[in-house]
């Protein structure tokens, strides 16, 4: 139940005359009128940049007179099916509302509050609604409308859009972890809710509204919430963390969700994964060590990126990390915005600017354009092959491999580790060579042969290319094919 609908209520009843958000009703309660109206409103939300629409019964739509209505939407029927479940499959995918009742001076009244359209326009029965004036009418018939509309949707955040509203100083304390945010910044923390609420909605955490109360924005709630399934669908964008016996899925020996926002849980979840990382003793020391198979840099990098890099607008999908003795894969909803071949050199693109920005300063990840040359640079140390990723239609996974000896690694992997180590060389004004190239895999001078060979490989496949056709070859330097 959202609180206070109450004084919600009463502050819409105060416009002057119904809007393109807000839809007034008595008693009147027809299921192909909702569907239609959900629609409308969804998109006239966007185009009147509200966070959310609503249709509420028991008010009067000329007068906004406060009446009571014998509507009870949980009840009631489209033929046998119940009317919530028969609205969520004639709308598009992408509308998203609750249906919810109060008590307003002992009169009853129910609302349906409904999400502003995100990434494309809500439809009903596949048809695009819109409001114009106190109408519904279809989108196609108001070009300027669907013109605007569509502007709108292509320049919407999702952290912007507000998930929880009308909420008092205490429900934002009770919601999010406030201490952390100012722990995390390095800001001594305010006494006094004024100076406490100030930096929150600096950085969007929080917004004030015209009531005098808060909403918390999506941002705030998927870096700082106590437990995100107090936020809606966004208790589907929590971490989880699987870890399997032996190299494939077959037996899961663990598996623990992160409810708790991103930027409060950030680092429990890099140590929790860290401790289940197979490992191997140095007993070459004179005190006994234990070292990771893994990177731990590589590790931690790659669960930020899949944070911070995911589409947050794929629902019902959140990262995943999943462990195995022999890799470490790390999966997030959407596809990168940047060329896989220019992850090294070119400056990296997030589809979620704010976010990545505020974890940047959390100290969650590294600065822009440094991500990925630490996590190759990692693995190089380790003699390990780089990291691989592995685009999918909705997703992508970056994989993770621990010590293989140089003969058993993928050819495909060799390649990749040779070409991302040509990157490297040649953003640090070098070049490729056959003897940086041994060093890079941690093989003898003897295997020089083998790596001639990767390097002849490389070049027909058109991943690197040389730096002066001309030199002889025992003295050849090589850079990426793009340089």
């Amino acid at each position: 139940m959202i609180a206070n609908l109450d004084i919600l209520v009463k502050e819409l009843c105060k416009l002057p005359k119904e809007v393109g958000w807000v839809e007034f009703k008595h008693n009147n309660c027809q299921p192909q009128m909702i569907g239609e109206d959900i629609s409308a409103l969804a998109n006239s939300a966007t185009l009147s940049d509200k966070d959310y629409a609503y249709m509420i019964w028991g008010v009067d739509d000329t007068t906004h007179q406060i009446l009571g209505t014998s509507v009870r939407l949980q009840l009631e029927k489209k033929g046998a099916q119940e009317l919530e479940n028969w609205l969520r499959y004639m709308l598009s995918k992408n509308a998203d509302f609750e249906f919810l009742e109060t008590e307003v001076d002992g009169a009853h009244v129910e609302l349906i509050r409904i999400h502003k359209a995100i990434n494309e326009p809500v439809s009903f029965q596949k048809e695009d609604y819109v409001r114009s004036g106190s109408y519904t009418k279809k989108l196609h018939e108001f070009p300027v409308f669907r013109a605007q509309l569509w502007d709108k949707l292509r320049n919407s955040q999702f952290e912007d859009v507000c998930v929880r509203i009308n909420l008092r100083y205490e429900d934002v304390v009770r919601l999010l972890q406030i201490d952390s945010y100012f722990t995390l910044l390095n800001i001594p923390q305010p006494t006094d809710e004024m100076g406490v609420m100030h930096y929150l909605t600096e950085d969007g955490v929080v917004n004030k509204q015209d009531n005098g109360l808060y909403s918390i924005t999506n941002l705030g709630a998927i870096l700082f919430a106590k437990n995100l399934n107090e936020f809606g669908r966004l208790g589907r964008k929590a971490l989880r963390v699987v870890q399997y016996q032996g190299v494939n899925r077959l037996l899961i020996q663990k598996d623990e969700t992160f409810n708790n926002g991103y930027a409060v849980g950030f680092e429990n979840i890099v140590r929790y994964v860290s401790a289940l990382l197979p490992s191997k003793e140095d007993a070459s020391k004179v005190q006994l060590t234990t070292n990771s198979k893994f990177p731990l840099a590589s590790i931690r990098e790659a669960i930020a990126n899949s944070l911070i890099h995911q589409d947050l607008y794929v629902s019902g999908s959140a990262p995943v990390v999943e462990i195995f003795d022999n890799r470490v894969e790390v999966t997030n909803p959407g596809t990168p915005l940047v060329d896989v071949l220019r992850i090294i050199d070119n400056p990296p693109k997030s589809r979620n600017e704010k976010l990545a920005s505020l974890m940047r300063r959390l100290r969650m990840c590294e600065e822009l354009g440094r991500g990925w040359d630490r996590m190759v640079l990692a693995c190089e140390m380790q003699y390990l092959a780089a990291p691989r990723i592995e685009v999918f239609q909705e997703s992508t996974k970056v994989t993770l491999f621990s010590e293989m000896d140089y003969t058993n690694i993928p050819m495909e992997d060799k390649l990749w580790s040779c070409y991302l180590h040509a990157c490297l060389m040649y953003i640090q004004g070098d070049a490729l060579t056959n003897k940086s190239l041994r060093e890079r895999f941690g093989v003898k001078e003897s295997a020089a042969g083998s790596i001639s060979r990767l390097i002849k490989e490389a070049l027909e496949q058109e991943r690197i290319k040389a730096l002066d056709p001309e030199t002889a070859k025992r003295y050849m330097k090589y850079i990426p094919i793009w340089a």
